[in-house]
């Protein structure tokens, strides 16, 4: 999964950037792409801590 594959980009909460930044920073930018998958999927303009935390119960974060 590359971002790069996208051309447009996902606004986030606040509590769902502030849950991204609780991720450890070695795998923050795998686990963002991750949960912006995840969003897309959903047909999402914005991320929300539900993604989030969709996210982190799928892929274990």
């Amino acid at each position: 999964m590359n971002s790069a594959n996208y051309t447009d980009t996902l606004d986030w909460t606040p509590e769902a950037k502030a849950k991204l930044k609780k991720i450890p920073y070695f795998v923050r930018t795998q686990a963002r792409q991750r949960i912006e998958h995840l969003a897309r999927e959903a047909d999402l303009d914005v991320v929300t801590v539900d993604i989030v935390e969709q996210a982190r119960i799928e892929f274990g974060q």
